[in-house]
């Protein structure tokens, strides 16, 4: 099953990661769990660029689901461009896409994933409404 990704989004942060050796699996090509390592890393680069930290206090940011589409294997050596997006932003949650690309092959996706996000008093450890000052660096 492929998730399709929405045409309207707006991209909010690029980054460049290099693939590392360990990232690979026997078979020789990055391991498929990996991709979501790389997907978690510009989500949390693209938080901490807005001033927040990712580590929890009172109330945090989490992930309820998550996939990725893989259209190419990556292998060690090389460089990946990933653009995070954002998409739907609800009450307490935004939809967040993530586009992985080679530096030496720029305009051809090698995956592309995403996940949903939900703003979590972790005190009661329920949804809570986005506040006023996260909402405006959202929009």
């Amino acid at each position: 099953m492929r998730i399709s990704i929405p045409e309207e989004k707006k991209i909010v942060h690029e980054m460049i990661m290099p693939i590392r050796w360990g990232d690979m699996d026997a078979y020789g090509h990055v391991n498929n769990t990996v991709y979501f390592r790389y997907m978690e890393q510009a989500r949390v680069e693209w938080i901490t660029s807005l001033g927040y930290s990712v580590a929890p206090g009172r109330e945090s940011m989490l992930m309820i689901n998550g996939f990725c589409n893989f259209y190419q294997q990556l292998s060690y050596p090389g460089e990946l461009i990933l653009k995070t997006a954002i998409g739907a932003i609800g009450k307490s949650s935004v939809d967040i896409y993530t586009t992985m690309t080679l530096t030496t092959e720029p305009d051809v996706i090698a995956a592309e994933g995403g996940a949903t996000m939900v703003w979590v008093d972790l005190t009661s450890n329920k949804s809570a409404p986005w506040p006023e000052h996260i909402l405006q660096k959202l929009r």
